[in-house]
């Protein structure tokens, strides 16, 4: 067999090349040749249906061949390289297939990893047959091909390229120095068979070849689950045979510490008492005392709470009609932790994090969705080349393990993507580092870090009222089972089991082999069946779903029918499966992912075939449920292809679901011996003169990245999809990552002013300390988080999630982890009527190796780490407080009030400047009064409902110190702080003690005639006096020094700027790291300007000035979409508001049903991620209209055929209109679209201005012109390009750019991140010469909810505006349309 290999644009960018060099000349030995420049180009591997298909796409004369060659034509044709020697070179090396490698030149082909297919594959091919090319292309697969030139010869030291790591992922792809063969890209063999365990072998007890077929197959199993195995299979058993190994690998999964939590259904014999509660069972108290408001809890893959009336907003399955159905609308909630992926492979492993938890949020009931996520992070040390800090510790690491540096480089943007993709906005998260030593009660040195790394996902979602429950007796006998979504394919095998045992206990090829890889797009579309099936309500089809997480669909499935009380048989060949080769216990068992299972009944087949085929999402009925009699609760796989083993599993569910013995934990409590922190440093720093030490305390807590900006986490990350997002991390006008809390709107609805909002909190260096006190802290910060929104119904209302991370066979951690568990589900939560009715739990947080030099045993165990995460009904979206401090020229003067809710106590234990200075401390901050704690909350709901309150920030991870200057960042001023009522001293150990301790409290901006009425119903909420203290004030704009005061005398002063940078260091140095160091430098750089106005609005129309009267028609709008396309909801629904009819039309209703464009007055084309991306954004969306002949008519006649027709092209539908220029009459001197400047996902809040000619307007945009405000971006090819320079002259001498970029100043500008893609003369939008269609890259429609910004300037509700003002664009189309 044989493909055709066809050469593609450069895959690298100048700048990464040269960063590529620079990294290989870092490893490279001393002495050895080094690397004086590399080339990169994308290579296209076309796997050609037959014979006569090949010989069709190798005639570069037929049609086919030109077709194909339109496809694969896609990347940057502006950039210099494309006529670069050495890209040319690499061409003809494809071309010919002849790869001769020189003594200073090294070919080197990074391919897809054998025996998968890659997720650009899966959607380009897909792309080909919907072109029409289905009869001659089985498959194309991508690959790179990279020079690399040496100064001089270039030895081979036949030990493979030290500098591998650099130019592939060892996870998902092979590194050659030829290209690759057929066999490995697309070769397949026959079906691997089954396995048998032979439990009566001659040469080894029963016992031993189950202990064997343990470590073999990697199964975690321990002593108690070996001996009920061998009770199963043994002669007097339920399954008298030798077991299979599919039936072991799924008993593993099933019954690991990841699905079954072992731990916490333990009992406890600590110290030699017999405690009287499981961990579980005292989470499980939290909601026994408080279970009001929530709907679903620890029985289904997230709990469900009560949410507020609203409506159901959805297309009508009949009609296609987006339709409001008025109904509450419940909150699904769910975090999720991907902990030992994440340790192994960094993107991937956080990127199938995020999507495992939307899964879960996505299969609650009967069909759910998934709304607004989380993310978080804590690693080990960071350890920055060039900028090691002083108190970091390199401890080295396993070889197969990711340093931390490339685990903050590499996972978030991996969860960042999917989420992306997927169409999830990410509005919350932290990031903490931390290695440490300590000393054991007998005197030894302890490491305590995250070499195994946290990686949490999580969020909220929605779920309809009839949906909500997994009701028994839904399910009835012979109801189909189902697989919805991607193939079956050869990654992430044992994931549960891995994630189960502490990293490097296990072998490194089975830690490679648990890592799964995603593909967002394809769980977008399966999504979009789910939600077709629960738009039809009471007749949707599903009557019970799951997800495929870990172990696959051997986890999955059973699950589902075991869930019902009932069995079922299923036809192993009947999964989807892209790799025939596959054994039994592959195909049953892999970790692939983007999988749902679900239970569909009789009669609703049809229809849920209908939709999956629309959404052209792969299904496969792999079975049917049996009857429910206790004999007839069998799990049968059947495999029609094996005679030999016609049934590989047959099993009853007893034995697979039965409780093997209930593990039973004896450990013993250890308390480490740990100094007193020292706040006058001066034994850390002797050498240091006194008046320094302050200095030199504030510079190293700021470039603690606990305590830093976390913009580079951040900016990656959409956070205004869906159009809910009403409070994201970026505060104010200058958008500085300070937000306390996450808040969205319940709905698109009008008028709709209540939501959800959730926060977070972690303490987890305080567990070395106390572990009780660590769990209260943290759900104490959760709260005090929460707070910033207006938390409906008080405290009563609040649920949280609780995540547990420990090692828990690690020395006193078993006890520590007890501790903390019941200081809150028997203490701290009862008290305030607060549960917990999610969470999760991982007991292996612990890593272990050899140095393979030395031959030194090394280990890093992580701190008892909880993460708590609180999620609340919110009564009022626009009452969300913010730390941005209100300017003398906004409000007047003002006042700094500090409310400390430790009672004066200053406790440094697990504080920001006790890590600094390499200490953790030994008296740890804690929840004091609880009665207090409730008082405070009780009492910021009054405030917020008198609006006594300008600002809010709680005092958290870097002190006091940080709580005031992240307010004075997030309002770009200069603030007076006087400490003399909370400093014992003015010495440096009293200020540092007052500035730095971590104990609860917060501060708020209020207004001196305020203060009294503050203060007093504080008081009469039971907060002391004496514990309210007015610390300062807000300096007028033109000062912008922040100053801290001891009696007057200042004890510390520096310029906002250079503090703010000093806070934005790390986060700017990993971005440079990162992304193109230009861009970063500029971000950086404009912190520095003072005189920076920020973000406004300077409209030139008042948004609630109608446009038009007495029109009653609502003429039809094509809300358009393809698959991968995420934008949709919010587009309709802003056409809806400007008094359309939004129907919804998926590509498919073109291609293969032949709908006509005809009945639509107007069509929007819809942001997201069309088929990924792959061949270009946009580009594969327009090429199956340009090349599939009935569509390219239909959109043709749309377009130049009549004259009573717009379109509207957003983000990816910018892009896809700006590739159908030879269909649109008056756009041919219009830009493609191509990668960002930044190489990176930017999600902004930037300025734009209208520029529209008022003589030939825009048909969106008249009455616009001369208006400048902010609008929503997220793109990462946003960076409008002309393959002709002329271009750009002529489309802006006609007036044809219509939308710029503007700095804060009002000018049009390339400079980042105001103009956050590069984009010559600021082009954010440009316009056909007759004014009718428009396309741009940022997203109008996503702000129409008037609160569902990141900032909206005060006027907006002092003038009540009823919607954001870009309402306005949508107003303007249907005035048009008359």
């Amino acid at each position: 067999m044989e493909f055709l290999a066809v050469a593609g644009s450069p895959a690298y960018s100048s700048f990464r090349l040269v960063e590529l060099t620079d990294s290989l000349n870092a490893i490279l030995a001393s002495g050895a040749s080094k690397v004086t420049s590399i080339k990169s180009l994308y290579v296209h591997y076309v796997y050609a249906q037959d014979k006569a298909a090949i010989d069709s796409l190798k005639n570069v004369d037929t049609p086919e061949r030109k077709y194909l060659e339109q496809l694969l034509h896609y990347g940057d044709e502006s950039s210099e390289l494309n006529n670069d020697p050495e890209t040319k070179y690499l061409a003809k090396v494809i071309t010919g297939g002849r790869v001769e490698q020189d003594k200073q030149r090294l070919l080197l082909f990074v391919s897809p990893r054998k025996g998968t297919i890659s997720p650009w594959s899966s959607k380009a091919t897909s792309i080909a047959h919907v072109c029409g090319l289905q009869n001659h292309v089985k498959r194309i697969e991508r690959g790179i091909v990279i020079s690399i030139i040496f100064k001089d010869n270039y030895l081979d030291s036949g030990k493979g390229y030290s500098f591998a790591d650099v130019l592939y992922d060892r996870m998902t792809q092979t590194l050659e120095p030829h290209l690759p063969t057929f066999d490995a890209l697309f070769g397949t063999h026959a079906p691997l068979p089954v396995g048998r365990v032979d439990l009566h072998s001659a040469t080894s007890t029963p016992l031993e070849s189950l202990q064997a077929a343990n470590k073999s197959l990697g199964l975690a199993l321990d002593t108690s689950e070996i001996s009920y195995l061998l009770d199963a299979f043994s002669s007097t058993g339920p399954c008298p045979r030798d077991p299979y190994d599919v039936e072991l690998f799924m008993f593993a999964q099933v019954n690991s510490e990841h699905c079954r939590h072992k731990q916490f259904n333990a009992s406890w014999t600590i110290d030699g008492v017999d405690k009287p509660n499981s961990l579980f069972g005292m989470i499980r108290n939290t909601h026994k005392l408080s279970p009001g408001h929530t709907i679903s809890a620890y029985s289904d893959n997230a709990a469900v709470l009560e949410g507020n009336p609203a409506v159901h907003w959805a297309p009508d399955t009949v009609t296609k009609t987006w339709t409001q159905t008025p109904e509450a609308v419940h909150i699904v909630a769910k975090v999720e932790t991907h902990n030992h992926p994440t340790a192994v492979s960094p993107y991937p492993g956080a990127a199938t994090g995020s999507g495992g938890e939307i899964r879960d949020e996505g299969a609650v009931g009967r069909g759910s969705k998934p709304k607004a996520g989380l993310s978080g992070f804590s690693v080990s040390d960071l350890l920055i080349p060039g900028h090691r800090q002083p108190w970091e510790i390199d401890m080295g690491k396993p070889g197969h393990i990711a340093s931390s540096i490339d685990i903050m480089l590499e996972a978030p943007i991996g969860s960042a993507a999917f989420n992306n993709e997927f169409g999830r906005p990410c509005t919350l998260g932290y990031f903490r580092t931390l290695t440490t030593r300590v000393t054991t009660p007998s005197g030894q040195d302890e490491v305590r870090g995250y070499h195994k790394p946290i990686m949490l996902a999580g969020g909220l979602g929605t779920v309809r009222p009839i949906h909500a429950m997994k009701e028994q007796g839904l399910i009835e006998p012979g109801a189909y089972v189902i697989v919805l979504g991607g193939p079956a394919m050869l990654i992430g095998l044992g994931g549960g089991a891995a994630s189960s045992i502490a990293s490097g206990e296990g072998s490194v090829d089975l830690d490679f082999a648990s890592v799964q890889r995603g593909n967002p797009e394809q769980q977008r579309r399966a999504q979009m069946v789910i939600d077709a099936c629960v738009a039809l309500g009471t007749k949707n089809p599903i009557r019970s779903i799951h997800d495929v997480g870990a172990g696959g669909l051997s986890n999955a499935l059973p699950e589902l029918v075991h869930d019902a009380g009932l069995g079922a048989t299923f036809e192993l060949r009947e999964v989807e499966n892209a790799d025939k080769g596959m054994s039994p216990l592959q195909i049953w068992c892999c970790e692939a992912q983007e999988r749902y299972v679900m239970a569909v009944a009789k009669d609703g087949l049809d229809i849920f075939g209908a939709i999956a085929r629309r959404e052209r999402c792969g299904y496969s009925i792999v079975g049917r449920a049996e009857g429910g009699s206790q004999e007839e609760q069998r799990l049968v796989l059947k495999d029609r292809d094996s005679l030999e083993n016609p049934k590989v599993i047959d099993l009853p569910m007893s034995t697979l679901f039965g409780k093997p013995p209930k593990m039973s934990r004896v450990v013993e409590s250890r308390k480490l011996s740990l100094p007193k922190f020292d706040t006058t440093l001066s034994s850390y720093l002797p050498e240091i003169p006194k008046e320094v030490l302050l200095k030199e305390a504030v510079d190293r807590v700021l470039h603690l990245p606990s305590v830093g900006s976390k913009s580079f986490l951040i900016t990656i990350g959409d956070r205004t999809v869906t159009g809910l997002i009403t409070r994201d991390q970026m505060v104010g006008p200058w958008q500085v990552p300070v937000a306390d809390v996450a808040v969205t709107a319940t709905a698109l609805m009008e008028g709709i002013k209540t939501g959800e909002s959730m926060a977070m909190g972690e303490k987890p260096i305080l567990a070395l300390i106390s572990p009780a006190a660590s769990a209260k802290m943290a759900v104490a910060e959760s709260l005090m988080n929460l707070v910033a929104s207006d938390i409906q119904g008080g405290l009563g209302r609040v649920r949280l999630s609780a995540n547990w991370m420990a090692a828990g066979n690690h020395e006193g951690e078993g006890a520590a982890l007890y501790e903390a568990v019941e200081a809150i589900g028997i203490d701290l939560c009862p008290k305030l009527g607060v549960s917990i009715p999610v969470g999760k739990d991982s007991m292996s947080m612990k890593m272990k190796w050899t140095e393979r030099d030395s031959g030194v045993a090394k280990e890093v165990t992580a701190p008892l780490s909880l993460i708590v995460t609180a999620f609340a009904a919110v009564g009022d979206i626009s009452k969300t407080w913010t730390p941005q401090l209100k300017r003398v020229s906004e409000i007047g003067e003002s006042k700094l009030v500090f409310v400390d809710l430790a009672g004066g106590n200053t406790a440094m234990g697990g504080s920001a400047v006790a890590q600094v200075f390499g200490q953790v401390g030994s008296e740890a901050p804690d929840v004091r009064d609880v009665g207090t704690l409730k008082g405070f909350i009780e009492a910021c709901s009054e405030v917020r409902q008198k609006a006594l309150v300008q600002a809010y920030h709680d005092r958290s991870d870097g002190g006091l110190f940080t709580t005031i200057v992240e307010m004075a960042f997030a309002g770009r001023v200069g603030v007076d702080v006087e400490l003399k009522d909370v400093a014992r001293n003015g010495e440096v150990g009293g200020i540092v003690e007052a500035l730095f301790n971590e104990e609860l409290g917060a501060v708020f901006q209020v207004k001196p005639a305020d203060v009294v009425a503050f203060t007093e119903i504080f008081v009469a909420k039971g907060v002391k006096k004496v514990d309210i203290k007015v610390l300062g004030q807000v300096k007028e704009v033109n000062d912008q020094k922040i100053t801290f005061t001891f009696n007057a005398t200042p004890v510390y002063e520096s310029a906002r700027s250079n503090l703010q940078q000093k806070w934005a260091s790390t986060s700017h140095i990993m971005q440079r790291i990162r992304d193109n160091p230009t861009c970063a430098d500029q971000e950086y750089a404009a912190i520095l300007d003072d005189a920076d106005p920020g973000l406004s609005y300077n409209l030139t129309f008042n948004p609630n000035t109608p446009l038009y009267s007495g029109l009653e028609s609502k003429p039809r709008v094509a809300i358009l979409r393809e698959q991968g396309v995420n934008g949709h909801a919010e587009m309709a629904f802003a056409f809806r508001l400007a008094g359309f009819t939004p129907v919804d039309v998926h590509m498919t209703d073109i291609i293969d049903r032949g709908l006509s464009l005809d009945d639509f007055v107007g069509i929007a084309a819809c942001g997201g991620f069309s088929y990924g991306d792959v061949l270009g954004a946009g580009a594969g969306w327009a090429k199956s209209v340009l090349l599939h002949q009935g569509a390219r008519r239909e959109f043709e006649r749309f377009f130049n055929s009549r004259q009573d027709t717009f379109a509207l092209g957003v983000c990816n539908g910018c892009q896809f209109l700006s590739r159908l220029k030879e269909l649109v009459n008056g756009t041919e001197h219009w830009p493609v679209f191509e990668k960002n400047a930044s190489e990176q996902y930017e999600a902004r809040l930037c300025m734009v201005e209208i520029t529209d000619d008022e003589e030939k307007p825009c048909v969106f945009l008249n009455g616009m012109s001369g208006a400048s405000f902010p609008i929503a971006v997220a793109h990462g090819e946003g960076r409008a390009t002309f393959s002709n320079p002329a271009d750009l002259a002529a489309l802006q001498n006609k007036g044809g750019v219509v939308v710029r970029y503007i700095n804060n100043s009002g000018k049009p500008t390339e400079v980042y991140p105001a103009n956050p893609n590069g984009s010559p003369a600021g082009i954010a939008g440009v316009m056909s010469a007759n004014g009718r269609v428009l396309a741009m890259m940022p997203h109008p429609e996503r702000t129409v909810v008037r609160e569902s910004v990141s900032y909206l300037a005060e006027k907006g509700r002092e003038e009540n505006w009823e919607q954001g003002p870009w309402v306005r664009l949508f107003r303007s189309a249907r005035r048009w349309v008359g």
